[in-house]
């Protein structure tokens, strides 16, 4: 009995690389009819047109407060205990303090924008490859390894602002950090801005994929001539 379970387990496995590998090929085949110039010069067009849609859709009110992909809740435990203190009648406070991380997220994204686009006319060939026959996280990891650390940066500031004027920020960092003190949060969920712009590029960097995968499914749909040719050829 187990010896068939392990026969048939053995031949999906096989059944399933095979198929993977004729993807992959089917796929090179399909750009190999690309010159890398026009591979590479496709990916920045679409990544350029993601990027700044993505910007105008999360950088204005309700942009993440209204979106329930990338709406920023309270992290782990506190979220928890959020609803507990709803049940108690201190709804309006947790509500303040929801609305104020995500108004900060909305009030920083439209900073990232030049950032954004350099990375995109900064991308090398290779790169260009790596997205175009990569998984539906290629372009979120091009992106969080070319720009994390320096938005990260634009960031904290704005989002420190904007979270200050509420007057719950303190009172958020002294609840998180018993609350991480008793392993209820992770340690970069303690400190409200830190959560806040790791969250803020969360959103961002999905909704830039998300534009991508839209173009990869209707190539008719992307703005520029090039861009409809190298996801046209991915079809």
């Amino acid at each position: 009995m187990l010896r068939r379970q392990f026969h048939q387990a053995s031949a999906a496995l096989s059944l399933g690389a095979l198929l993977l590998l004729t993807h992959q090929r089917a796929l090179a085949l399909s750009l190999g009819d690309l010159s890398n110039a026009d591979a590479a010069s496709g990916v920045k067009a679409a990544l350029g047109q993601g990027a700044q849609a993505a910007v105008a859709l999360l950088g204005r009110p309700d942009g993440f407060l209204g979106n329930p992909q990338v709406r920023i809740g309270l992290p782990g435990a506190l979220d928890d205990a959020a609803k507990v203190m709803k049940s108690l009648g201190q709804g309006r406070r947790v509500d303040e303090l929801v609305t104020a991380i995500n108004r900060a997220a909305e009030a920083a994204v439209p900073l990232g924008k030049d950032l954004l686009v350099r990375a995109v006319q900064t991308m090398t060939v290779t790169d260009a490859k790596n997205i175009l026959t990569g998984g539906n996280t290629s372009v979120t990891s091009f992106f969080a390894d070319k720009t994390r650390t320096p938005l990260s940066e634009r960031f904290r500031p704005v989002v420190n602002q904007s979270i200050e004027k509420v007057g719950l920020a303190q009172k958020y960092n002294t609840f998180a950090s018993k609350a991480a003190g008793f392993g209820l949060l992770r340690p970069e969920e303690a400190d409200l801005g830190h959560y806040v712009t790791g969250k803020t590029l969360d959103g961002l960097y999905f909704m830039i994929g998300e534009e991508e995968r839209r173009i990869r499914q209707n190539p008719a749909g992307a703005g520029s001539a090039i861009a409809r040719k190298v996801f046209g050829a991915l079809r």
